[in-house]
C-alpha cells in the first residue's frame, strides 16, 4: 500500500474567509486538506489529523472521492479547529480575525503501523515538537518535508531547527526565511537553511512565484498570471502538495525533477486561488493540470 504514498500530518479545519470577491463560512480548510487535494494528482495521500464532532460527514466524503485516505483523521469530542481571516486589496497578506484551536490544541499525531512506511512525509506548519514526534514514528521515508510559520520561528526556534536538521526539504515563505536565518537576502537565507541540514530550501513568494535552492543549483519561477484571484488561503499548502506529490512519483529526485515539481506546485497553487476553499482544485482533472503546465512553459521559455 505504501509504495509512493505520502503521509500528510497537519490540520483539517473550518475556514471563515472574506476577500474582495466575497465571503464564505464553515469552508473546508486546513494545511493537510489543501496539501492533499493537490498531491493526489501524482501520488496516493493519507492524512493524519483531528476533527471534532461538529465536522460534517460530507467533507470526509469529498476527500475520499478525491482519493485521499482519511482513516488517520481522528474524531474527538469537542469542536473542530477554526480559522477566521480577511484579505483587503493586498491579497498577499491575510488579517487573522480569530483562531480557535479547539480539538487541535491537544492533537498528538499517532502514526498507524500501516502508514509508518510511507514513501514521503509532509509535516505541515504544526508545532515543531509534533513534527519531531512524527519523524520519530516513521521508518526511513524516501523524502521528508516540513513547513512552518512565524509563530513557531519566534516561540519554538530550537525545536524547529532540530526538525529542519532531519528533513530533506524545508518550505517557508519570504518573511519566514528572513526571520529564521536573520538574512535579508533570500539567497543568503537559503544558504543558512541548507547549512542546517535540508537538501532543498523552497521559498514561497506569493504573487511573485517561488524559488528553490540546493547546494548545486537554484531555480526561480514567477507565479502563473491570473485574471482574478478569489481567495489565497491554502495556496502555500497547495503548492507544497503539487511539489512533493510530483517528487514522490519521480524515479530520481535530481535537478530536472525538482524544477518540474516547482512548476507543478505553482500550477496547483494558481488553480487553488481561483476559488474559495479548494473548490476548483477538487473539480480538476489531471489533463487540466497538464494543460496549464504547458501554458506556463510557453510563458517562461526564451
Amino acid at each position: 500500500m505504501n509504495k509512493k504514498r505520502i503521509l500528510a500530518v497537519g490540520s483539517v479545519a473550518f475556514d471563515d474567509v472574506k476577500t474582495p470577491s466575497g465571503e464564505v463560512k464553515d469552508a473546508l480548510g486546513g494545511s493537510a486538506t489543501f496539501f492533499s487535494a493537490s498531491a493526489r494528482f501524482f501520488s496516493p495521500v493519507s492524512i493524519v489529523a483531528v476533527v471534532g464532532y461538529d465536522f460534517p460527514r460530507k467533507y470526509l466524503d469529498l476527500l475520499r472521492r478525491l482519493g485521499v485516505d482519511t482513516r488517520g483523521i481522528e474524531l474527538c469530542e469537542g469542536k473542530t479547529f477554526r480559522w477566521s481571516g480577511s484579505y483587503g486589496r493586498d491579497l498577499n497578506t491575510a488579517k487573522t480575525l480569530k483562531t480557535e484551536l479547539n480539538v487541535f490544541q491537544t492533537f498528538r499525531p499517532k502514526i498507524s503501523k500501516e502508514l509508518k512506511n510511507c514513501s514521503s512525509v509532509f509535516l505541515a506548519n504544526i508545532d515543531p515538537d509534533l513534527q519531531q514526534s512524527v519523524l520519530s514514528q516513521v521508518i526511513k521515508p524516501r523524502l521528508s518535508a516540513c513547513d512552518t510559520m512565524n509563530f513557531w520561528i519566534k516561540n519554538k526556534r530550537t525545536s524547529l531547527i532540530r526538525v529542519i536538521k532531519k528533513v530533506d526539504i524545508f518550505l517557508c515563505n519570504e518573511a519566514e526565511a528572513r526571520e529564521l536565518s536573520g538574512q535579508a537576502d533570500l539567497a543568503r537565507a537559503s544558504k543558512w537553511i541548507l547549512a542546517h541540514g535540508p537538501k532543498l530550501a523552497v521559498i514561497k513568494k506569493g504573487e511573485k512565484g517561488a524559488s528553490c535552492f540546493s547546494r548545486d543549483f537554484a531555480f526561480s519561477v514567477p507565479a502563473f498570471p491570473l485574471k482574478k484571484v478569489v481567495d489565497p488561503t491554502g495556496a502555500g499548502d497547495s503548492f507544497a502538495g503539487g511539489f512533493l506529490g510530483y517528487l514522490t512519483q519521480a524515479k530520481r529526485v535530481g535537478e530536472a525533477a525538482v524544477k518540474n515539481a516547482i512548476i507543478y506546485g505553482s500550477v496547483l497553487a494558481s488553480y487553488n486561488v481561483e476559488s474559495f476553499s479548494f473548490d476548483k482544485v477538487a473539480r480538476l482533472k489531471r489533463s487540466d493540470v497538464e494543460r496549464r503546465v504547458k501554458q506556463f512553459a510557453g510563458m517562461t521559455k526564451f
